[in-house]
């Protein structure tokens, strides 16, 4: 596997994070536009006028700029190492999966189970591409 590949699912998440950053404006001047939000309701964050559906995208991209920084980081550590491990390639792809689910629905239906369970089980894997690169990479066998 060349080095490069692990680039691949660093580009597909950064694609969703910009994604969801550009569904911010979109919604904001949408309810602006309905006349359910004024300029004056964004000076300060988001007054308690904003709307849930405006609210949400701001939120879910915090999500993004969060946990996924740990994501982005190991995957530039078995970019620079040029780590050959096909499982945490795999992985890595699984968490981009799981990631663009979890953003799918925090910003439709928004059902806090679902997304629950879909965040538990990205950071899960996230948690075992860190501990399978560190296995590997300082021999450690279990």
């Amino acid at each position: 596997m060349q080095k490069e590949y692990w680039l691949l699912p660093i580009g597909a998440l950064a694609l969703l994070t910009f994604f969801v950053l550009l569904q911010i404006p979109i919604r904001r001047f949408y309810a602006g536009f309905i006349g359910k939000v004024i300029p004056d309701d964004f000076k300060f964050g988001e007054s308690k006028n904003v709307p849930q559906w405006v609210s949400i995208a701001n939120r879910n991209y915090m999500n993004l700029l969060e946990m996924p920084l740990l994501f982005y980081l190991i995957c530039l550590i078995q970019y620079l190492t040029s780590s050959n491990d096909p499982l945490n390639f795999q992985l890595s792809w699984i968490y981009v999966g799981l990631r663009i689910l979890h953003s799918l629905i925090h910003l439709t239906y928004n059902n806090v189970i679902h997304r629950l369970a879909i965040f538990a089980a990205s950071n899960l894997i996230l948690f075992g591409i860190w501990v399978n690169y560190f296995r590997k990479f300082l021999g450690i066998i279990f």
